[in-house]
């Protein structure tokens, strides 16, 4: 609200305020904010980096599943947006970064050695699910403060043992599941499913052994 004088007399004028700058900052600063807006940007990439896969006029194609997930991410996303538009909650602070970090790290390091990339000049081999699914998890799993690395590894390696065998031999999607030099030393007259389950049935007995023996191993070495 601004004065001017005219004719001996004040009058008022009305000018923009801060006041919808101070309404803005808090939903900027909302934790359910940034989230939101992280949940909608991963679905529309994920959406957008799918669109070649094929889609079965009836039934369940490899595309099926990432748009289905691409859709709960966005919904998921734009109802944290609303949430903190109508009722802004805790602020986000800068010690916050480390979860999200690591999680996008995860997911960008998968993306580009499941297949491999290439990107001015510098090329990523692919090494199938067989090494970018733990690495992925060791990466993400790291989000928290409260990980221990000999849980966090045989999780990953028990978790990747089983995406292998859903998606490689239940679903038979088409994702790369050993890196090819490593096909290359397997017996050439073994299918490809029984490299997988071979593949997977290593990765499952070593999750085990390291979720059961390493902390008795530990325990046994503090005392």
């Amino acid at each position: 609200m601004d004065q001017s004088t005219k004719g001996g007399q004040r009058l008022k004028t009305d000018r923009p305020t801060s006041n919808s700058k101070a309404r803005l900052l808090p939903i900027i600063q909302d934790q359910n904010f940034a989230a939101g807006l992280l949940l909608v940007a991963i679905a529309i990439s994920a959406y957008a980096l799918t669109r070649d896969l094929a889609r079965p006029s009836n039934g369940v194609g490899p595309a099926t599943l990432p748009e289905w997930l691409s859709l709960a991410l966005g919904v998921s996303g734009a109802a944290l947006l609303t949430a903190a538009i109508y009722k802004p909650g805790v602020r986000f602070e800068r010690a916050m970064l480390r979860g999200p970090a690591l999680i996008i790290l995860a997911v960008l390091m998968f993306a580009s050695t499941i297949r491999g990339v290439s990107f001015a000049g510098v090329s990523i081999p692919g090494l199938g699910l067989l090494f970018a699914g733990p690495v992925a998890i060791m990466i993400s799993g790291y989000a928290s403060p409260d990980v221990r690395f000999d849980q966090l590894l045989g999780l990953a390696l028990g978790l990747t043992a089983f995406c292998m065998l859903l998606f490689g031999d239940l679903l038979n999607l088409p994702i790369p599941i050993l890196p090819q030099p490593l096909v290359d030393l397997l017996p050439a007259s073994w299918s490809a499913k029984a490299d997988l389950r071979l593949s997977a049935a290593a990765l499952g007995a070593a999750a085990v052994l390291i979720l059961v023996a390493w902390p008795n191993s530990t325990r046994r070495s503090s005392t």
